[in-house]
């Protein structure tokens, strides 16, 4: 099954999404910020989600990891 389909999993995959774009951005801040438009805009906006609300991303990366670790 999709990833898309299945909402647990498209839970996980923003949130991965969001952490590599937030450490990305972190590594080569250039890298994302000449891109701010169009497709690849995408990842700078969640580059900036990671940054600015990361207290809530962790704790959701913390909640799916217990999810993923106690669901059979």
């Amino acid at each position: 099954m999709s990833a898309l389909f299945n909402f647990n999993s498209l839970l996980i995959v923003i949130l991965l999404l969001i952490c590599t774009c937030t450490y990305v951005h972190a590594l080569q801040p250039r890298l994302l910020d000449r891109n701010k438009t169009g497709f690849t805009g995408v990842f700078w906006k969640a580059a900036r989600i990671g940054e600015r609300l990361s207290p809530y991303v962790s704790l959701c990366c913390l909640a799916m990891a217990v999810s993923v670790l106690v669901s059979p």
